[in-house]
């Protein structure tokens, strides 16, 4: 009896452990075979959501949803491994050793390289039809395309392989590029929805080649170029380089992948000298026509006693808050924060957004550094004053300048214009918004026309002048921070220009930023300021800005046409010269008299002449040419 029970259980035993082990073969054989359910693949079972594209302003394709191959492996298969190895190196740009290892090592299903591109896809499928690469498949996979690769990188950012956005735009609009898939679409394809950025593809492309050219000849660590929509503080162009193909991000290093224009913080020299002395201008400290004497230096008297001298670039003699902006005058600056309160000046540059983030959607965005005025030194507000001992993003700065360009308001920057669901329905759409008044109107028009005299001959911003336009600017240098010393770079700089213009109605702000060019010239002044006479050469033509001396026309935009008359016979013969075929249409359904047409055309000769009188039966002949 007992033997009988100890046998029953047995047999139990073995027909479940039969059970489970055809259990873990077939799944075995669906994953390693049937490649289904294999890591991460997109295309396999349930609903799919398709990524939603990234367009710019006009519509054009910044970044698309691709069904792009990965390349697998079934390693029993693999009849060559020397020579497959070999063949993939070549086409995948993978190591050979490292996947030699790989097939020595692992016994069945293994990814040999994720969502590659199409010509790698071709180059593979043609080696299999020349009877190569036995054991290597090819698997359709969802995948991203940037289809104008480096163009607007940092903007756009990238996904991993499993098609999650990681940086930029692709991570800040994860979830609406990819959303959750309702219940009623299981097992269907669910498309993502459409962001349209507000940058404008030719002045992304304009910029990028711009930057490009100054990156390599002034051998920079750094070059970034953004471009603003003046009254709506859209960005139009954003650069930053070194950059990368988010095709590619991983063959990339982090400095190249870098969005510096949002996380790098750095003092931003004279530029800064816009912001400071229209602050001390709307607080009533200095007034339009007060002076200030620059000797070639400033000097103020340190709490113990001694007394530091800051140089100036030139000894430019009595100086008004205007000549301190045309000349760039650091004496007259420091001089001119004298009858300013700290706290008020610390509170102006706050109005102004600097040590604060802009908003952009982007991760690792820079507050910058503006100390409280509580740990302020004896020099800060003179150094402050010139743009140093602050620190600054590149987007602080443009964004700062709304404020001048629009009558005293501050403006907060777009990056994304719309979100447009899959049916075409706009669930989101951005608005040019004020954030605040930072000066007044007066203020801002009077920063304007100091910035404009730098462009001048005598300015240091005349690199920067545009044909036929008023352009306000404003120059920077600024010695760069030794982090090994803790001391101010005797070689390292950043040099910089900031642009608002026409200036008389503003349309577009551009700043210039480079850093560390060592090619020998660094002056701001010399290597930024023409960099923005390229850009605005290619800007006001594209963007229809008139210059002065062109003839401009107005027109309501609409054309009205008149329609002609159709002839009525009188009496008399009437005058035909110069009508048109359609015209003389109701001659011909006169029965009392014949008419004989020659021609094409309008009408130039005609018998009888005018006036002569309609009688039965009479000829009608019309020459037309």
């Amino acid at each position: 009896m007992t033997s009988k029970r100890h046998f029953g259980r047995f047999k139990i035993i073995i027909l479940i452990a039969a059970a489970v082990a055809a259990v873990i073969i077939w799944q075995y054989f669906s994953i390693m075979v049937l490649h289904q359910g294999g890591e991460d693949n997109a295309l396999t079972g349930g609903a799919v959501v398709e990524r939603g594209p990234i367009l710019d302003r006009d519509g054009r394709i910044l970044a698309i949803q691709t069904e792009l191959s990965s390349v697998t492996a079934w390693t029993p298969n693999i009849t060559d491994p020397e020579e497959t190895a070999g063949i993939l190196q070549e086409i995948l740009q993978i190591n050979k050793e490292t996947l030699l290892d790989k097939f020595r090592s692992r016994n069945g299903f293994l990814y040999i390289k994720r969502k590659i591109t199409p010509n790698e896809s071709r180059q593979i499928e043609e080696k299999k039809e020349e009877g190569f690469l036995r054991g290597i498949s090819l698997d359709d996979e969802y995948g991203r395309n940037y289809p104008e690769k480096n163009l607007a990188s940092h903007v756009l950012g990238y996904v991993g392989t499993d098609n999650i956005g990681l940086s930029g735009i692709e991570y800040a609009y994860d979830s609406e590029l990819s959303p959750s898939i309702p219940e009623e679409f299981q097992g269907k394809t669910f498309y993502g929805n459409q962001v349209f950025l507000t940058i404008d593809l030719p002045i992304q492309y304009f910029a990028e080649e711009i930057a490009e050219k100054a990156y390599n000849e002034h051998k920079a660590d750094s070059v970034m170029i953004l471009v603003m929509e003046a009254n709506t503080a859209d960005i139009l162009g954003y650069v930053s380089l070194p950059d990368f193909d988010p095709n590619s991000f991983a063959k990339f290093s982090s400095s190249a992948r870098e969005n510096r224009p949002i996380s790098f913080a750095y003092e931003p020299g004279s530029v800064f000298k816009a912001f400071s002395m229209a602050s001390f201008l709307e607080l009533g400290s200095v007034q339009e026509d007060d002076t200030f004497f620059c000797g070639g230096y400033y000097e103020i008297d340190l709490p113990n006693g001694e007394t530091e001298t800051i140089n100036c670039l030139g000894n430019h003699g009595s100086v008004t808050p205007q000549k301190i902006i045309q000349y760039s005058c650091n004496a007259g600056a420091a001089y001119a924060s004298e009858s300013t309160d700290k706290f008020a000046l610390y509170e102006m540059l706050r109005a102004f957004g600097f040590g604060s983030p802009t908003g952009l959607p982007f991760s690792g965005e820079s507050h910058g550094i503006l100390r409280s005025p509580e740990l302020w030194s004896v020099r800060s507000k003179p150094t402050i004053a010139m743009g140093q001992e602050i620190s600054v993003s590149a987007v602080q700065v443009i964004t700062a300048a709304t404020a001048i360009a629009n009558e005293g308001v501050l403006l907060k920057p777009n990056i994304v214009r719309k979100i447009v669901n899959p049916e075409g329905k706009i669930i989101q759409e951005s608005e040019s918004r004020g954030v605040r008044r930072v000066l007044s109107a007066d203020t801002a028009k009077n920063m304007l026309s100091f910035m404009e005299t730098a462009t001048r001959s005598t300015g240091t911003a005349w690199r920067a002048a545009i044909d036929g336009i008023q352009v306000a600017a404003k120059t920077g240098t600024a010695q760069m921070l030794d982090t090994k010393t803790g001391k101010y770079s005797k070689d390292a700089y950043i040099a910089s220009c900031l642009a608002i213009f026409p200036a008389e109605a503003p349309e577009i702000i551009a700043y210039v930023v480079i850093e560390n060019p060592k090619s020998g010239e660094y002056f701001g002044g010399r290597i930024a300021a023409p960099l923005i006479k390229e850009l605005g050469e290619q800007l006001v033509p594209y963007l229809g800005i008139p210059r002065e001396g062109d003839l401009v026309i107005e027109h309501p935009g609409k054309i009205e046409i008149h329609q002609e008359e159709s002839l009525v016979l009188g009496d008399s013969m009437p005058d035909l010269i110069g009508k048109s075929k359609k015209f003389i249409l109701p001659l011909l359904s006169r029965r009392d008299i014949t008419v004989i047409l020659s021609g094409e055309g309008w009408i130039v000769n005609q018998s009888p002449q005018p006036g002569t009188p309609i009688t039965k039966g009479m000829t009608i002949r019309l020459e037309f040419k």
